[in-house]
């Protein structure tokens, strides 16, 4: 049987609360679809956690918002939310997690935001066919509601991830260990 520890318990709960603080964060765009921080925090917490917590969080994040606390972005949550337009990029966020959670045990600076950009590239897709599915709009549509206008930030909030799981790293193993 696989148990968590009491510290584990106590870093996952605390994730999962920052998790929940910085998805507030967002920023109105066309089709519905905001820019967020949750593309940010959710694989810096996998890059910190590992793939095990890190999708744990991920998972109690949606769960938290599925039953309709409201965890998502613009204080939102439900299930109207997550069968919404915008309910496969949610529903990626373990998966993006996971990849991010893999880089943890990556070695190489190349090798950490591969795994970050593939973490963010499975967002972006499923997230982009899920849109189109419940809009009815052509992959065409959804790849520019969903997708092109966020490239930019993209590439951005995983140099930031990469850059801050560095310098946070050290801080969380030592002060939060397992």
């Amino acid at each position: 049987m696989n148990q968590f520890t009491v510290k584990q318990i106590t870093r996952i709960g605390l994730f999962t609360a920052l998790t929940i603080v910085l998805s507030q964060l967002s920023i109105p765009m066309p089709y519905g679809v905001p820019m967020t921080l949750q593309t940010f925090i959710i694989p810096l917490v996998a890059l910190l956690l590992g793939k095990k917590e890190g999708t744990l969080v991920a998972t109690i994040y949606i769960l938290l918002g599925l039953v309709g606390f409201p965890v998502f972005a613009g204080f939102s949550g439900g299930a109207s939310i997550f069968f919404g337009p915008t309910g496969g990029f949610i529903f990626s966020f373990p998966l993006m997690a996971y990849c991010s959670g893999v880089a943890k045990e990556k070695s190489s600076s190349v090798q950490v935001i591969t795994w970050l950009l593939l973490g963010s590239i499975v967002n972006y897709v499923v997230g982009m066919f899920y849109f189109s599915f419940v809009t009815s709009s052509s992959l065409v549509v959804a790849f520019t509601a969903c997708v092109l206008p966020f490239i930019p930030t993209a590439i951005i909030k995983i140099l930031l991830v990469f850059l801050l799981g560095k310098k946070l790293h050290p801080i969380v193993d030592k002060r939060i260990r397992v």
